[in-house]
């Protein structure tokens, strides 16, 4: 199969999934059209046991457990507290509680696996308080929006998990390996709001709050905390493996539920249902997925496109920086998951041949899915902000306030690609 055919193919799949036919569809429409294709009808025989093996693979378990674990701390109320917790220490600096949005994603990342639910809930929380502050609400937009895309680079990480399943790498190691690029680029994104806002003339502050009361509001941070550090110290140290971790931290979450007095039926039954309804969409898109790579591996596609690239001359270096390009432009037609799946089996394999070590490529595709949620006109984070302000302006305000942040995500990866101990000196130390 020639590179014209498989480009074609991949059009054809883009193409399919912009006029509206499900993601799960699109890709398993070519992977079947591909594989017959190539094979006949005996490509059919082979289906059954891949989807067979999908669903009952242990390690995707974990993805409704993680999605369960955020939806508790979603409805338990804990996201309010730790927004007025963060507020109390963070609102003094320059930027005000625009820092606060950025550290309330960042720690509720910590325990959510998905950047959309990040945006939404700390959004949910936040715009009113900004608005009747008089905060601009451009800048507002864009710091929520940008948080929230920190959901999937600060583990546990949905889009981490899939990547691990697409390419069978450890998602312990993984997980681990997002720690320290997601503190730092959470530190970039709170060092822009303060250098923007110092250069401005009239930064904008919140009252002081006494350093008792201070004290007090710490406690509102100890469910996230607790939560993350049962996740990731069972993790690190071994204990556990990532679905027996996620089985720890909703049994931890369940347990801050009940103390918050919300542990009801109603809320277990909201808690449930959405999980449900996430999960699905998420294990059915992972199943065609399947389907997809099992046609790419029958075809010989990865080996044909390795080969092409390796005849361009390109070295790893010169590769990334193109992967860059190619995922930027594609994050504004796709959504992070069917971005994901549909292109880790080809550039996988490219990018490990040219010697890319595969958890820091992890990483990588992770920030360009990222970047992905706050590129217009399919940015997804940008659309949940714009959705819950509380006046009735345009989404023009979140492209524009989530454009610098889009900035600091390529500069930022730029430093990942000449410092890449950041992210695979953690995981090399489990």
């Amino acid at each position: 199969m020639n590179v014209g055919m498989i480009s074609l193919a991949f059009v054809a799949m883009l193409a399919m999934m912009l006029v509206g036919m499900p993601i799960a569809t699109s890709m398993a429409v070519i992977g079947i059209v591909g594989g017959i294709a190539a094979y006949g009808t005996p490509f059919l025989d082979s289906i059954a046991p891949v989807v067979w093996g999908v669903q009952n693979e242990n390690l995707l378990t974990s993805i409704p457990l993680f999605v369960l674990l955020g939806e508790l701390l979603l409805r338990s109320g804990i996201a309010d507290r730790m927004y007025v917790a963060l507020s109390a220490w963070l609102g003094r600096m320059p930027g005000g509680l625009l820092h606060t949005n950025i550290g309330s994603c960042a720690l509720f990342a910590a325990t959510s696996g998905s950047s959309v639910a990040t945006a939404a809930t700390i959004g949910t929380v936040a715009l009113p308080s900004l608005q009747k502050r008089g905060y601009p609400m451009r800048a507002s937009l864009g710091s929520l929006a940008a948080g929230g895309t920190l959901g999937i680079l600060i583990p546990p990480s949905v889009n981490m998990i899939v990547y691990g399943s697409l390419t069978n790498n450890s998602i312990g190691k993984l997980f681990i390996a997002g720690i320290i690029p997601g503190l730092l680029l959470t530190g970039c994104f709170m060092l822009w709001i303060y250098i923007s806002n110092v250069a401005s003339g009239n930064p904008i502050r919140e009252p002081a709050v006494p350093m008792a009361e201070r004290i007090r509001t710490l406690s509102y941070l100890i469910a996230p905390l607790v939560v993350f550090g049962i996740v990731m110290g069972s993790l690190y140290f071994g204990i556990a493996t990532a679905t027996e971790s996620a089985a720890l931290g909703v049994m931890a979450a369940l347990f801050f539920v009940w103390q918050s007095g919300k542990f009801t039926w109603e809320v277990m039954r909201t808690c449930f249902i959405s999980t449900a309804r996430v999960s699905g969409m998420i294990l059915l898109i992972i199943t065609a997925a399947f389907i997809l790579n099992l046609a790419i591996s029958l075809t010989g596609v990865a080996e044909a496109m390795t080969k092409w690239v390796a005849g361009l001359g390109l070295s790893a270096t010169g590769l990334i920086l193109a992967l860059i390009v190619f995922y930027l432009i594609l994050g504004m037609f796709m959504d992070v998951l069917s971005m994901q799946v549909a292109t880790i089996p080809i550039t996988y394999p490219i990018a490990t041949a040219l010697g890319v070590d595969p958890i820091w490529f992890g990483i990588f595709i992770v920030l360009m899915c990222e970047l992905g949620l706050i590129t217009p006109p399919v940015g997804m984070n940008l659309f949940v902000v714009h959705g819950i302000r509380p006046d009735k302006g345009g989404i023009e305000d979140a492209i524009w306030g989530a454009l610098p942040y889009a900035i600091i995500m390529i500069l930022f990866t730029l430093l990942l690609m000449a410092v890449p101990a950041l992210v695979t000196w953690l995981p090399a130390h489990m």
